[in-house]
């Protein structure tokens, strides 16, 4: 009888279910997605706690907000992740609403293009490097990259019209 109590108490602590449900948390939904640049990571967001975090690739001067077109920086602010690209040149991509109002102005003041197609999105397929390698350098126009496998995830977990921070 004792032994049959401490099997239930186990189950009612630790359901072997367990796993099942942290992995199916991975294709729940998430209502933030937050980019720190300066530690090069992304993660996302449910209710305030932190789903998963990846590393990530940006452009070759992440250092600063994104200006102009061609200044190969990733935007600093608040976005929202408009839209989703099944057939993109880099795997999948999740676009982001760069540039926003005040991108705008901003170029239009300083008499110049702001730029736009940022996207989160998976490998480089020209790179010669394995997809953990090529995470560790800056390689896109101010894009954010992620694996191919991250960015299956990522696919799952977001919808359009999720909010992006991206952060110094």
């Amino acid at each position: 009888m004792r032994a049959l109590s401490t099997v239930f108490m186990l189950l009612l602590c630790c359901p072997l279910w367990a796993n099942a449900s942290s992995s199916q948390s991975l294709h729940a939904k998430v209502d933030l997605v937050v980019v720190n640049k300066s530690e090069s990571r992304l993660s996302v967001l449910r209710e305030g706690k932190v789903v998963k975090s990846y590393l990530i690739a940006m452009g070759d001067v992440p250092q600063g907000h994104k200006l102009k077109e061609g200044d190969q920086r990733t935007p600093q602010g608040r976005y929202t992740l408009d839209y989703k690209k099944s057939d993109s040149a880099f795997y999948k991509s999740i676009h982001i609403s760069y540039p926003n109002e005040e991108d705008k102005l901003r170029a239009d003041a300083l008499g110049i293009p702001a730029g736009g197609m940022i996207m989160i999105h998976g490998e480089n397929p020209r790179s010669p490097l394995p997809p953990e390698e090529a995470q560790k350098y800056n390689w896109t126009n101010g894009c954010i990259a992620v694996t191919n496998k991250e960015m299956d995830e990522l696919w799952q977990m977001i919808d359009a019209g999720t909010p992006i921070e991206i952060w110094p």
